[in-house]
């Protein structure tokens, strides 16, 4: 009998991507964008679903009657019922190591673009500065070297110490920062309040649980240098979108590049938008994994994680 796999939303990944075929006798229902109102008819009778962003809740795993797996086109899985799942013998899986190199890529992307001040010294040449200045150069923005400064990393996961292995060679300090609220994780790690205080740079690279929900808030940005910049390109909500609106507003820190909302897209006049006014704040539309090749590798692992599972071998479960 063939299998039936649903992809609830093919948006998700760019034109040009190609689905690799598996093993098994199976026909592949593609779906732009699913909502809410549309999930439970469209996996009714799935055997397997494919989902990157669009949420399995509880309700959808019941329904789902015929459902033996979810493959999740990302590495992230708070979209994922994972307690329903468990309950009604569903298998879930996700991708690893994909994105070794375009989230760190991205990462100093914007790192080097505030570092520098790339975007307001473009916006003033446009503007005609260059020529009021009437010299070969000017010096309305200042203007910082990596070498030499501290990057505190918050995630020690693959992307965190690719991150960090970019940073060594720009000659930079790297601070991986322990847990917050723990200081017992050995001689490789600092307290997590020591890197807040200490670091030039602080990069956000660990997943959105309970326990990092407003990781950074009010509190922290207290505490930063007032010369520092923030990134994050792991996932809204690790930040707290009206402290930093605070943080960036009252120039409590230089400048930040998020590449992640809590909410996305953001609503037009959330605190998150008012702050794209601002030349020293960046906001990317979650793009920072989206390579062309980080994708179509994305996409072959997807496929090899429903082949897996179909065959008998699961491979990258978290259930």
């Amino acid at each position: 009998m063939s299998i039936k796999i649903v992809f609830l939303d093919y948006d998700t990944f760019p034109d040009g991507i190609k689905i690799k075929k598996i093993k098994q006798d199976y026909e592949l229902i593609f779906y732009n964008r699913t909502t809410s109102e549309e999930i439970i008819e469209r996996v009714k009778d799935a055997d397997v679903i494919i989902t990157n962003k669009v949420k399995v809740s509880k309700e959808v795993v019941s329904s789902a009657k015929k459902l033996k797996f979810i493959s999740v086109a990302a590495t992230g899985t708070d979209v994922i019922d994972i307690k329903a799942c468990n309950d009604n013998n569903i298998a879930v899986s996700n991708i690893r190591n994909y994105a070794i190199n375009t989230v760190p890529e991205h990462t100093f992307s914007l790192i080097l673009a505030l570092r520098r001040n790339l975007i307001c010294y473009s916006q003033s040449v446009e503007n005609g500065r260059w020529q009021e200045a009437n010299q070969f150069c000017y010096f309305d923005y200042p203007i910082n070297n990596l070498s030499g400064s501290t990057l505190g990393i918050i995630g020690d996961g693959v992307l965190g110490k690719a991150v960090a292995d970019i940073a060594k060679a720009f000659g930079m300090k790297v601070l991986f920062s322990t847990y917050k609220g723990t200081n017992n994780m050995g001689p490789l790690y600092t307290p997590f309040e020591d890197v807040i205080i200490q670091s030039d740079i602080i990069s956000i690279h660990c997943p959105l649980l309970n326990s990092t929900k407003n990781l950074i808030n009010y509190d922290e940005f207290s505490k930063m240098k007032p010369s520092s910049i923030l990134i994050n390109t792991a996932r809204g909500g690790i930040v707290n979108e009206e402290a930093l609106y605070d943080a960036l507003i009252n120039k409590k820190i230089q400048g930040a590049g998020f590449d992640v909302c809590t909410e996305e897209p953001p609503i037009a006049n959330s605190h998150i938008m008012k702050l794209t006014k601002l030349p020293n704040f960046i906001l990317t539309p979650h793009i920072s994994w989206a390579s062309f090749e980080s994708i179509q590798l994305l996409s072959d692992m997807m496929m090899d994680n429903i082949d897996a599972f179909l065959s008998g071998s699961p491979q990258n479960l978290v259930n």
